[in-house]
């Protein structure tokens, strides 16, 4: 991330994607505004009104759901508070990644802090030292169909602030919630009226997972423009088809961007040159190297469209019921997933589709029919040695996960609660494939670089362009380079780890400037 923060202060008005990222990762410690104080004070102040009022009044004075019709006395609802959080932190599976649940407990901060929940401050006192402390609390994956909010995974969260459930430090150490809280001179939070709704109803787990896949997914769509570029010049390419002019007939801005990117990678190039020749009679080349900025580029504004979604998300209220600056409290259904499910699983095609043009450039470099006198499968002896064949398999291997992954979530539905809940978003489940994708997409992109890199080497003594070198420069200092067969597996894995660093980005900004 290239922006610093020491500390996120939450205030009545939005966050930023920059600060949901510098929490969620780097352990950003968080403080809540004194405006946000002032406001929570004010929204608290309208439930209280409303937990004497004889009428009924969801969420405070009624149950939950399909239970909506049962009055609740007033000796009974601090029970039914703590009772909706005990039982609805019902996840199972294995436990959410960290970085997950420090964005959904700051953005379920953030939408308290607005005061038009009418959580108590002192609740969202709890929330912060929590995240500041680095208590994370123990969510398990499955449970939330993405309507009435992240239901299950926030309950852990609520349960965790009371001082019930589990939580980790930030070493990772497991231990129970009461403990740790007590350990780090935190007070557990104790509901009032209304509080368990304000704490379990927000998207806030998409929402969080679909910020976190923006940032990863900006990184990755620049290192699919270097390993294009890599290929595209080992292949004996052509950069024609990147052209300014001629990318800037059909001006979709993320196909310009693209173009760029690799304009300035390719500059420069020996390779390149020595066969802008007479002799050349090839006047195309295949798509997938061809059209990369037209694949890479739309896949960047379909992510601008996925950030779009999200800052807009970022600046709402999301609780049922709500309070409105005129004093009324009123149900709505703001919690429904549907505006983030859709982009989440949107994005999880571009996953696929991006990783599948990368494969098919991974395979021409293996076949000596289609890699212009390269060795068959770029191997040291061939037929002695395999080369990289079955890296291709690998990467085979992940590209048809991945289209499998961008099957949507969000055209499926399940009713709960009675039938009271009879369309749900399942963007949760959205959001938990575009995770998995985005690591299968980082290791196709690894298998392109090796094998990329391998190739362009194979064309000495020809030089490629600075940024391409560079970036092969850079790679060589985790995997080696052409030889003897040898054990793939740990270069690979390797080469994965490096891509997750940034490394071929920043190896060739240092070289050609910031990558688009």
């Amino acid at each position: 991330m290239e922006e610093t923060l020491d500390e996120v202060v939450v205030g009545p008005g939005p966050l930023s994607p920059a600060q949901v990222v510098a929490v969620a990762r780097d352990g950003v410690p968080v403080r809540l505004s004194a405006e946000a104080e002032a406001a929570m004070a004010r929204g608290r102040a309208v439930v209280d009104s409303l937990a004497s009022d004889p009428a009924p009044h969801y969420g405070v004075s009624t149950g939950f759901g399909a239970l909506a019709t049962r009055h609740i006395p007033a000796e009974r609802r601090a029970q039914l508070q703590a009772s909706l959080v005990r039982s609805h932190a019902a996840g199972t599976g294995p436990e959410v990644e960290p970085e997950v649940v420090r964005a959904l407990v700051l953005l379920r901060l953030a939408t308290l802090a607005t005061g038009a929940t009418g959580a108590q401050p002192a609740t969202a006192r709890t929330y912060a030292a929590m995240l500041s402390a680095g208590l994370t609390p123990v969510v398990r994956e499955h449970g939330s169909l993405g309507c009435s909010g992240d239901l299950a995974p926030l309950a852990h969260c609520a349960l965790a602030a009371a001082g019930e459930g589990e939580v980790r430090d930030a070493d990772g150490v497991l231990h129970p919630a009461g403990e740790a809280l007590a350990a780090a001179g935190i007070a557990p939070v104790v509901l009032r009226e209304k509080e368990g709704l304000a704490l379990l109803n927000g998207t806030d787990g998409m929402l969080g997972m679909l910020l976190l896949a923006c940032e990863d997914l900006t990184a990755l769509l620049r290192t699919a423009d270097v390993t294009a570029a890599l290929s595209v010049e080992a292949l004996l390419g052509s950069d024609a088809a990147f052209a300014a002019d001629v990318v800037a007939m059909r001006p979709h801005p993320g196909t310009l961007d693209s173009a760029d990117n690799l304009r300035r990678l390719l500059a420069g190039s020996a390779v390149m040159a020595s066969h802008r020749t007479p002799e050349c009679t090839r006047v195309q080349d295949a798509y997938s190297l061809r059209c990369a900025p037209q694949v890479h580029g739309a896949a960047r504004d379909t992510l601008a469209h996925a950030r779009a979604v999200a800052e807009r998300e970022l600046g709402a209220v999301v609780d049922n019921p709500v309070l409105l600056p005129d004093g009324r409290v009123e149900s709505n259904g703001s919690f429904h997933g549907a505006p983030l499910g859709y982009v989440l699983d949107f994005l999880a095609i571009v996953v696929a589709d991006v990783a599948s043009m990368s494969e098919r450039r991974t395979d021409r470099f293996l076949d000596a029919a289609r890699s212009h006198g390269l060795p068959p499968f770029l191997a040291d002896d061939p037929g002695v040695d395999s080369g990289l064949m079955i890296a291709q398999y690998t990467q085979a291997a992940l590209v048809s996960e991945l289209k499998r992954l961008a099957a949507p979530a969000s055209v499926d539905s399940i009713p709960s609660s009675a039938m009271q809940e009879d369309h749900v978003s399942m963007g949760w489940s959205a959001a938990r494939d575009l995770r998995r994708a985005l690591d299968g997409l980082t290791q196709v992109l690894a298998v392109e670089l090796v094998v990329a890199c391998r190739g362009l080497e194979l064309r000495a003594p020809l030089q490629p362009a600075p940024g391409t070198a560079a970036v092969l420069r850079g790679l060589r200092e985790a995997v080696p380079g052409p030889g003897p067969d040898r054990w793939l597996s740990p270069e690979l894995l390797a080469a994965t780890d490096h891509v997750r660093a940034r490394r071929p980005v920043a190896d060739a900004a240092a070289v050609v400037g910031t990558l688009r």
